[in-house]
């Protein structure tokens, strides 16, 4: 009943607020117009560009022209920095192989220039750089192109014996594993990199097997697993100078938790090779990389590569100079007169390179030939 006398109240509503509101809308609408036509005749009437040009000389639209900036241009490839596109059965072989078995490769991630050199050798000469643990990476490093995210998905189980597999199939000599940044397992994937180098020497003693690996935070007893899994080079990246960890490498990398890294890797295991790679083309100074060099040395590391840095995408950080082939020429010479088992520098040189891989087989099968010929006396 409340409500049908409610329901019948609009017509006195209508009396009551209407002819109240039409008189102070119509005299803002009149205000509105009355400034819109005042406002159209000042800026009709007022000062033009020219008024505020300093040099009557020069007119508006000249002025226009010159107001553009140029577009800063990126430096051109250098022509020692032009790689052929891979083809080759081999190539093709490895790549299906890898499909085939869900596994990753930083050659493919991290769209490195000597893909098709290393994977389109003949069978025993080919290499192929496993990354183990999936294709992203907890970390954010501002050089590299791998896939980030904060929760990758868990690890693959059967990794290990998949990746064990294709290396027999392959029929390789000489293998490198590396892997993502894994922060958010425990152990940072420590034992997952050991149980594959296990699997891998529990089929074919011979291979020899280097491990890239992250820094696992820094963490000694980590470090260790993988340094006494029964591989024959540990590598770690220290990846530029220490003016410059900051801006290249994520905030969780840093210059001295690498070196503590390669020199645990050989407390833990005495008889290993250590190794590390330095990119150059950052904007680094030849005193910042000799002091560098000298730190290494001075944390018993064996090997050191050189090699130039490439800008993955517009994402990252820019090239900041192509090194010539004689700089790299006289790094490899410093490197080897401050006593480095090994210095590999070039342009084109990885960290897992094709050239480095033979030469340090040569002296691991030697140390072998050494240590069986006293064994057999």
């Amino acid at each position: 009943h409340s409500h049908s006398n409610f329901s019948s109240s609009p017509p006195f509503e209508k009396k009551m607020f209407r002819p109240r509101l039409q008189p102070a809308l119509s005299h803002s609408l009149g205000v509105r117009s009355a400034l819109t036509a005042a406002r159209k005749k000042q800026l009709a009437e007022g000062p033009s560009l020219a008024d505020f040009v300093a040099h009557p000389q020069v007119s508006a639209s000249e002025l226009d022209e010159t107001a553009k900036l140029p577009k800063k241009p990126r430096e051109r490839l250098p022509s020692w920095l032009k790689t052929a596109v891979p083809v080759g059965a081999n190539f093709n072989k490895i790549k299906n192989s890898l499909r085939e078995l869900n596994l990753h490769t930083v050659c493919e991630e991290a769209r490195c220039p000597n893909i098709g050199e290393c994977w389109g050798g003949k069978e025993g000469t080919a290499t192929a750089t496993i990354m183990l643990m999936g294709d992203t990476c907890t970390r954010g490093c501002r050089f590299c192109s791998v896939k980030t995210n904060r929760a990758p998905p868990p690890l693959n189980a059967s990794e290990p014996h998949d990746t064990a597999q294709a290396i027999a199939r392959w029929g390789l000599g000489y293998v490198v594993l590396t892997s993502v940044d894994r922060d958010d397992l425990p152990d940072g994937g420590a034992h997952h990199f050991a149980e594959t180098v296990m699997e891998i020497k529990r089929r074919k003693p011979e291979i020899l097997v280097e491990c890239l690996t992250p820094d696992f935070n820094g963490k000694g007893d980590l470090i260790a697993v993988v340094a006494r899994s029964g591989l024959d080079v540990y590598a770690h990246n220290l990846e530029t100078v220490e003016a410059l960890q900051p801006v290249v490498r994520d905030r969780r990398a840093n210059y001295k938790q690498s070196l503590f890294v390669l020199e645990q890797a050989k407390a833990a295991q005495p008889n290993l090779i250590t190794k590390t790679s330095l990119m150059l083309g950052l904007g680094e100074r030849d005193d910042e990389i000799l002091q560098t060099l000298k730190d290494l040395k001075s944390s018993g590391v064996d090997c050191v590569t050189f090699g130039q840095y490439m800008q993955p995408t517009k994402r990252h950080m820019r090239v900041k100079e192509y090194v010539s082939p004689e700089r790299f020429d006289y790094w490899q010479k410093q490197g080897d007169a401050l006593g480095f088992l090994y210095t590999a520098s070039g342009p084109l040189v990885r960290s897992s390179y094709k050239a480095g891989e033979y030469f340090l087989g040569n002296v691991l099968r030697k140390r072998r030939e050494a240590q069986n010929s006293t064994v057999s006396h």
